[in-house]
């Protein structure tokens, strides 16, 4: 499976990136919405988007309507953010996401969210 991960922040991704592969994932990175959105256009498609909500250029929420807009459904999209508030959350899910998980996270709770997305085993 190839999964996109989406954050400003390089640690977030290279940590992310390191958990996904140690999964089978095959992974990509884009560090603002408007690059993600650009690697999704161009393919190879995705099965999984991993972004976060506060970035440059594009903010995850941005990036997240601009991919169910332009008919990218198929790919599975888990925000992965530190905005808890549930007015957040809610935005995300309407908008299209189909998980959300908490920034610091873990191995155990990454996995736990990608088993409820059918993309992995708990």
């Amino acid at each position: 499976m190839r999964a996109l991960i989406v954050d400003d922040s390089r640690f977030v991704r290279t940590l992310l990136r390191g958990m996904l592969e140690g999964m089978d994932f095959e992974c990509d990175e884009a560090g603002d919405g408007q690059a993600g959105l650009d690697k999704i256009r161009v393919g190879p498609d995705f099965d999984l988007a991993l972004i976060d909500w506060n970035m440059p250029v594009l903010n995850g929420l941005e990036m997240l309507q601009g991919m169910r807009s332009e008919g990218f459904d198929r790919v599975k999209v888990m925000m992965v953010t530190t905005e808890a508030e549930n007015d957040f959350i809610m935005r995300a899910l309407d908008a299209g996401a189909d998980e959300y998980l908490m920034k610091p996270f873990d191995q155990e709770g990454l996995t736990e969210k990608l088993a409820m997305m059918d993309l992995g085993e708990v």
